[in-house]
């Protein structure tokens, strides 16, 4: 695909529009600037004035017209009087006094007067003026806003992409939304027949909602319907519509919904609109009237106006579905919500697979073991992950990628890069060491967790003086209550580990701390799972698309009893920790003192050392 910017006609600055402001400064310029130069250089006396200074001898020059005379003095200062009919002894007097007789002022004839107040002043405002002309256009061109929009209407700015053959973005260049492709081929079969579709009566949705976490692939996906179908593909983000002056958000709106009419069959895409479709709550604010809400008026408006019968399909992608005005999700507008999650495992491989294609791959690369590494991952990051380890291998000297490209470039997502300027002491390396081992322990003691994967004392950029990976073998999807103990007890190993084997703790645990008592309280607030609160719902999540960020929706006493729950699974978890790895101490040494020589150790180096004898 490549951008077009078309439709072009009536987008340009009228050209009688620039020449007639050109011709409003020369009008300014002619009645006042000029005649006031030309002032400036003449000074105007009186008769009496001309008289005393022809007595004082000052005069060099003068010209005698009919009703006016024009003098020059010994300084060569232009001046001018109105001319006494009775005076007849003024030539004698002129003479006597020895001035000379001479054209010291030369009026202009008409034409002179024209081509020097007229023609020559207009040349360079022509030039001016077809650069204003030319400057405006193209900002026009490009979708500006502002002035340009106050003064000749507002433009969608809409990008629009001309499917070409072989260059167009297809469904098989989408992996890991086969659920999304599902719901969205109807609309490609639409775009190619309706008339199969109108034979049975069946109409189809005007509008559809992708909706899914940030980097999922939902503008991909409308691309792709695009690319499926053949027709054009107008692609404009939410936040353009947003402008500073009111109504002009809804002349972009009509100016897109106009450009499409004239292109269908074609596709039309808004991304992030969220932007303008907030839900309408102007009884709480300073008045509705606004900007935004116009706007959404319009859009509401133009879904109801336009026939879908004409091909004209609208998409929509957002991360906040839950803040869009219902007006814009009921039937009739975005009838169809199709969901773009985050890729399960087997779409993770597919996605890893989709993208490596492109690079060229050593022999020992599984993407099976990256996939299950990932959990969680979008696809923008695992496409991130192949391009980060493409880059390590350039960076290592090799002219393809392997395994350990793979899982560093995975460490560097996750953790971010090796941290090669911080030295630690051998205390804090050696206290490090045991945190880890700690956590690692803790996991393999345990029935219900993770195996191990890595375990790495070399600190990274994120802050992380080292980790413990845990993988699955499979994709988890829900967890139990004795599954969710073990990860906070796991959680706890770290800081557990520091107090068996040095009898004091450290910063090092900070994070653990804030995951297990996010855990922890999820566990009593949101998923039922304690005898005191049961069933009941104490935490409401906003954002779910968005990190998930909670609130408690309860009265402060049972806010306080929520607290005390969460300190007591926390403290039991954390001394079942210490218990496991007090009856454990020498292993804990041993593995400790390993990773401190080696600084890196993988799972199945960890699990020999804990089953040797």
């Amino acid at each position: 695909m490549h951008e077009n910017n078309e439709p072009k006609r009536n987008r340009r600055m009228p050209f009688y529009v620039s020449y007639g402001i050109a011709l409003l400064i020369i009008l300014l310029l002619n009645t006042f600037l000029f005649p006031a130069l030309t002032r400036a250089r003449i000074r105007s006396v009186d008769y009496g004035t001309f008289l005393t200074m022809l007595e004082e001898g000052k005069l060099s020059e003068v010209q005698l017209e009919e009703d006016e005379i024009y003098f020059l003095d010994k300084d060569g200062q232009l001046y001018q009087t109105n001319a006494i009919p009775q005076d007849y002894a003024i030539v004698e007097r002129l003479s006597a006094a020895g001035v000379v007789f001479a054209r010291v002022y030369e009026r202009q004839s008409i034409l002179g007067y024209i081509f020097l107040n007229w023609i020559l002043p207009f040349l360079p405002l022509i030039l001016l003026a077809t650069w204003l002309s030319r400057s405006i256009n193209k900002r026009m061109m490009n979708g500006g806003g502002g002035m340009n929009a106050m003064m000749f209407g507002g433009q969608s700015g809409a990008k629009q992409y001309v499917v070409e053959e072989g260059a167009s973005v297809r469904f098989a260049d989408v992996a890991g939304q086969d659920e999304a492709k599902e719901s969205l081929q109807e609309i490609v079969g639409f775009l190619h027949d309706p008339k199969k579709y109108e034979k049975i009566g069946a109409k189809m949705p005007k509008g559809a909602l992708l909706v899914g976490p940030p980097g999922t692939g939902k503008t991909l996906l409308a691309r792709a319907v695009a690319g499926e179908a053949g027709v054009p593909f107008f692609s404009i983000a939410g936040s353009e519509f947003v402008e500073m002056f009111v109504g002009m958000g809804a002349s972009k709106v009509r100016d897109l919904f106009r450009q499409a009419g004239e292109k269908a069959p074609c596709i039309v895409f808004i991304d992030e609109i969220d932007t303008i479709g907030k839900r309408r709550d102007s009884g709480r604010g300073m008045g509705g009237n606004d900007e935004r809400e116009q706007t959404l008026n319009q859009l509401l408006t133009e879904m109801d106006g336009f026939d879908a019968t004409k091909g004209v399909v609208i998409l929509a992608a957002t991360n906040r579905p839950e803040t869009l005005d219902p007006a814009l999700l009921r039937p009739g507008r975005f009838d169809r919500r199709v969901p773009v999650e985050l890729p399960d495992l087997q779409g993770r491989e597919a996605i890893l697979r989709l993208h490596a294609s492109k690079v060229r791959l050593g022999p020992d690369c599984d993407f099976n073991v990256v996939a299950r590494m990932t959990p969680g991952a979008s696809g923008a990051e695992l496409a991130n992950i192949v391009n980060e380890a493409a880059l390590g291998a350039v960076r290592m000297g090799r002219d393809e990628v392997l395994q350990q490209d793979l899982q560093e470039a995975v460490d560097t997502i996750l953790a971010g890069a090796q941290k090669k300027n911080t030295i630690l002491s051998e205390h804090e390396k050696r206290v490090v060491a045991f945190h880890e081992v700690g956590h690692a322990l803790v996991a393999a003691l345990q029935t219900h967790s993770a195996p191990v994967q890595k375990i790495t004392i070399v600190p990274r950029t994120s802050g992380a003086l080292g980790f413990t990976m845990q993988v699955d073998e499979g994709e988890r999807t829900l967890m139990t209550k004795e599954e969710m103990l073990d990860k906070i007890a796991t959680l706890t190993g770290g800081r557990a580990a520091e107090e068996e084997a040095f009898g004091s703790v450290t910063t090092g645990a900070s994070n653990d701390i804030e995951q297990a008592t996010k855990l922890a309280r999820s566990m009593v607030a949101r998923y039922g799972m304690s005898e005191e609160f049961d069933m009941v719902a104490l935490e409401t999540v906003q954002n779910a698309y968005l990190g998930g960020d909670s609130s408690l929706a309860c009265s402060e006493h049972t806010a306080s009893a929520v607290d005390e729950k969460v300190v007591k699974i926390v403290k039991s978890c954390h001394e079942k920790a210490r218990k496991l790895l007090s009856d454990n101490r020498a292993k804990l040494d041993e593995i400790s003192g390993y990773l401190y020589e080696k600084e890196t150790i993988t799972g199945e180096e960890f699990m020999a050392l804990l089953q040797k004898d």
